[in-house]
């Protein structure tokens, strides 16, 4: 054999080594030319400022935006979607998700230990992954999930979305909550100890929560949730302020649920990152709570989700006074927000959707949840602030998400009409991108083409 084919011989058997050795990963660096899309709609919203941009370009190239602007001029051989009558918004975001978590409403309260008792992790991780989808598909392209999610299922979820295995939306993940003795369960069998230690991180004293701590951040932790009481116990001022140091060295936010004045107090002094459902909100938190910028994360939901209450067993007098409780509760919860809001706390939106509404996907319920913001009073432009770059804060990724500015993951949706002058347009989604790539694209409505040369 020539010297010359020798030689060509043994550098193509090189390189069938390398592709069987190089991880795949590695090989899927390699550059393969970017790819450019162009989103041209009448109006912009992006994600900070209140006056709407027109006739609106996003440009993107493979995952990232390049630009934003108004009747930006698009590079030669670019794909143009032209979107027409919509606005443009940053991918939602939903601070307070439970993806792994669907309650039937029609049980009662005590659905959560039956629904931990019947799925295993595995397939509540597959049970996110409808949830997911259906979250995505209504524009919310991030979600932080807070819990309930069995032993790091939500882990698990968020690294299946982010190795391509399944569609859903980008996940912070809480893994088990930190919390007394008990979890969020009422109480049970001695024998049943298990099933809580499946939910929750049980706590007593500094080094316990310290440890826990860690261990969260071992598992996979983005975030870390804390029951700050569960009606039997509530954490020390001390215990949360550990959590708290031992979190923020590693650059994890804290989120923690409370219902008493003590815990959110407790809370408050330890100087969490937000503050969620804001059952209690005594006066006396509210100027500690702006000024330590912490957020208030409230999931009161909207006055039209009290008629999903029909479903759940009773004759009509018993319904009927429990819609009237439901009612008087959300309007007291939206009084709540107008005050904290009022006294400069800084909001950001979640949902707390966790149950089975016939006839509603979990995107419906999500959505019905950020419309009550509006709900409540606060007006359109901070509503989308809140579930758009103030959220991002909150999960400390402002520097890749919540706004549409160059450099930032291209998180692109866009809903039919104008939402500064009415939310409800949110309802109306029309196109949903997630890191660059198209998830919903109706093609009646969405013109493509491919930008001529100059």
């Amino acid at each position: 054999m020539p010297a010359c084919w020798r030689s060509l011989s043994l550098r193509v058997l090189w390189g069938v080594v390398l592709a069987w050795w190089l991880p795949q990963e590695v090989l899927a660096q390699q550059p393969v030319g970017p790819s450019r899309v162009a989103i041209r709609a009448a109006r912009l919203f992006d994600g900070k400022n209140a006056k709407l941009l027109t006739d609106a370009v996003v440009l993107v190239e493979a995952n990232r935006i390049k630009a934003v602007g108004s009747k930006l001029t698009i590079p030669e051989g670019t794909q143009v979607i032209d979107l027409g009558d919509v606005t443009l918004l940053p991918g939602l975001i939903d601070v307070h998700s439970h993806l792994l978590l669907s309650d039937d409403i029609a049980q009662g309260p005590d659905s959560l230990e039956v629904t931990v008792a019947r799925l295993s992790t595995a397939e509540r991780a597959l049970l996110g992954v409808k949830l997911g989808r259906e979250v995505l598909e209504v524009g919310f392209t991030t979600v932080r999930d807070v819990g309930n999610s069995g032993v790091n299922g939500d882990v698990a979820l968020r690294n299946a979305i982010q190795k391509g295995w399944v569609e859903g939306p980008r996940i912070s993940a809480c893994t088990r909550a930190l919390a007394p003795h008990g979890g969020q369960f009422g109480r049970l069998q001695p024998g049943a100890q298990a099933l809580i230690e499946q939910e929750y991180v049980s706590i007593a004293g500094a080094d316990e929560a310290r440890r826990a701590v860690r261990q969260a951040v071992y598992d996979g932790a983005d975030c870390i949730k804390v029951i700050g009481d569960n009606g039997y116990n509530v954490l020390s001022e001390e215990e949360l302020k550990v959590i708290v140091e031992e979190a923020h060295r590693v650059k994890r936010p804290v989120a923690v649920h409370t219902t008493k004045d003590e815990s959110i107090r407790a809370a408050v002094a330890a100087g969490v990152d937000s503050i969620e459902h804001g059952y209690s909100l005594p006066e006396d938190v509210l100027t500690p709570m702006a000024r330590k910028r912490i957020f208030l994360v409230s999931t009161y939901g909207s006055v039209e989700q009290c008629e999903d209450l029909d479903t759940m067993p009773g004759d009509e007098a018993m319904k009927r006074a429990r819609k009237e409780r439901c009612r008087k509760a959300t309007e007291q919860g939206h009084a709540q927000l107008r005050r904290a809001v009022a006294a400069g706390v800084r909001v950001a939106v979640g949902s707390d959707s966790y149950t089975e509404v016939p006839g509603k996907t979990r995107g419906d319920s999500t959505l019905t949840y950020l419309l009550a913001y509006g709900e409540a009073g606060l007006s359109a432009v901070d509503v989308l602030r809140a579930a758009t770059s103030s959220a991002a804060e909150l999960l400390r990724v402002q520097d890749r998400l919540g706004s549409l500015e160059a450099g930032k993951l291209a998180d692109v949706i866009a809903v039919k009409g104008d939402p500064m002058k009415d939310l409800s347009a949110l309802r109306q989604v029309r196109f949903v991108m997630k890191d660059g790539k198209v998830v919903v694209a109706p093609v009646e409505e969405a013109r493509q083409v491919t930008a001529p040369a100059h």
